[in-house]
Order: C-alpha cells, then structure tokens, then sequence
C-alpha cells in the first residue's frame, strides 16, 4: 500500500465532533444548531444586557425612569393638552398598559435590524448559527421587560385598590406569556428582515426608526380603540400588534377590546413573518460579507 492510499484510508477513518458545510436548500434553517450553540447564546444575552448599561449613572434604573417618563409625557400631552380620552381608566395607568408591551417589541426591533451591520467583524471571523445574535436580543430585552412589567403591576395594584374605574378581567390573565411570546417574535421577525435587507439598501436603516415611530401611532398606545370611528377601525386591526396590546389592556383594566379572531390574526401574521425573515435572513447570510 503506497502513501497515498495509507493517507486516504486514514482521513476515512477520522471521526469528526463538528461539520461545516454550506447550506444547500432554501428551506434549511437549520434551528438545531442554536441548542448546540445555547452557551454562546447566554455571553451574548450577557454582553447585550451589561454593554448598554455598564457606563451610565443609573444604570438599570433606566428601566423605571424610561416608561415613567414616557407614560407622564403622554398624560400630559395626549390626556392633557389633546383631550384624548382613556376610557375612563387614569392616565398613567392606560399608557403604561400600552407601553410595557410595545417598547419589548420596539426595543428588539430596532436592535435587530443592525444586526450584520453591527456583526460583520465577528460573522467574518467565526462560525457560529448566525440567528444567535437577534435571538440573544429577544432574551435580553425580557430582563428589561420584566422589570417595566413589575412597575406597571405597582401602579396596577394601586389603582385597582383606590379606584373603582379599573375591571380587570383575570380569566384572560392567563394569556401574558402568550402575548409576550408574539411581540417578542414580531419584533424578531420584522427585525431579521429589515436587516436582510439592508445589506444591499442601505436606505433602508434610516427609516427604521421612523417606522417604528409611525406604527406606534397606528397602534392602540396612545388612544383606546373606542375612539376610533368605525371607517379606520378595520384598517387598525389590519396592524397585528393592535389584537395583542387590546388584549393587554382587556386582561389588566377591562377597557380593552378582547377577541379569539384578533388574537389569532396576530399569530397568524407573526408566524408568516418569521418565516419570511428566516428565509432572507438564511439567504443573506451566506454572502452579506460581500455587500457589508
């Protein structure tokens, strides 16, 4: 036997712990391997949680003073100076119902849509699943969203026991981590795809924040759906984070408007979109060091 075929017989014999290869069909997404990679997953839930806050004076107490100035500004300028009306629930109470949901979504939209801009130096470097870094971004937001959550239940508690205006309804209670999951996979979605995106149109990056802005307005935040006359209410419930934030509020101040149909369009939707962005986000992957 020459050296050759001794070489040959000796890489056949060789087992290997992990394999490369490059993806060959459009659906394989290959999600197993982020089970593998999960050690990975929580450095960088880590190094997005102590990055933000490692340098400012407050720190994690930012997470109290964001949603209690927003939900003061609010009061002031649309129960205040606009007239608004919150359905009789107190001011402060409405739009940190409508907050504490909508800055997980907002939060992990924004951060996800830079995500191979903001990468690229490491993505060049070391293989790992790429959709780790916005998935570490959902898990991460879920501190901050636990902590803002704990202050809504604060003030919650308070009205509820100083007021006779609040009727929660505790059988859709049940139905948080639910509504948490979807606004958590809406962002995802929409945020895998924007960054999928701007790879090639960079134009794309400038409006993000814009459109975020926008869709807030087209949500049930910062007004409750009663005030919408019927002509605009369908066209509302065509956004589906309206089904989930209404839900909150029907859950927690029983001023909300609850339906099976909306709640289930929301799913639908975040479903789809998940799809399609782990498609793009799948497709870009592979070459967006060519174009970053």
């Amino acid at each position: 036997m020459d050296k050759a075929e001794l070489s040959h017989n000796e890489q056949t014999q060789q087992k290997w712990d992990l394999v490369i290869q490059p993806k060959g069909k459009w659906y394989d997404l290959r999600l197993r391997n982020v089970l593998r990679y999960k050690d990975l997953l929580w450095l960088f839930v880590r190094r997005d949680f102590v990055a933000v806050y490692k340098q400012t004076i407050l720190g994690p107490v930012w997470f109290f003073v964001q949603p209690v100035i927003t939900a003061l500004t609010f009061t002031v300028i649309f129960g205040g100076l606009a007239g608004i009306s919150t359905d009789g629930i107190p001011g402060i109470l409405f739009y940190l119902s409508g907050i504490t949901l909508w800055t997980y979504f907002s939060d992990s939209l924004t951060k996800i849509s830079d995500t191979f801009t903001t990468n690229a130096s490491v993505f060049g470097k070391v293989y790992f699943p790429r959709i780790i870094v916005p998935l570490s971004v959902i898990f991460s937001n879920l501190i901050k969203l636990s902590v803002q959550f704990l202050l809504f239940l604060v003030v919650w508690i308070y009205f509820l026991t100083t007021s006779d205006k609040i009727y929660p309804r505790f059988e859709l209670m049940p139905l948080l981590p639910l509504l948490i999951l979807i606004m958590g996979f809406m962002g995802l979605a929409f945020g895998i795809i924007i960054t999928s995106l701007t790879t090639k149109y960079r134009d794309l990056k400038f409006l993000v924040s814009f459109g975020v802005q926008l869709l807030m307005y087209a949500s049930p935040i910062v007004y409750p759906l009663s005030v919408v006359p019927e002509k605009y209410k369908m066209i509302l419930l065509l956004n589906p984070l309206t089904g989930v934030i209404e839900t909150f509020k029907c859950a927690f101040l029983g001023s909300g408007v609850f339906s099976w149909v909306n709640l289930s369009y929301s799913i639908f939707c975040t479903i789809i979109l998940l799809f399609i962005g782990l498609f793009l986000f799948n497709r870009v992957e592979k070459s967006f060091t060519d174009t970053v």
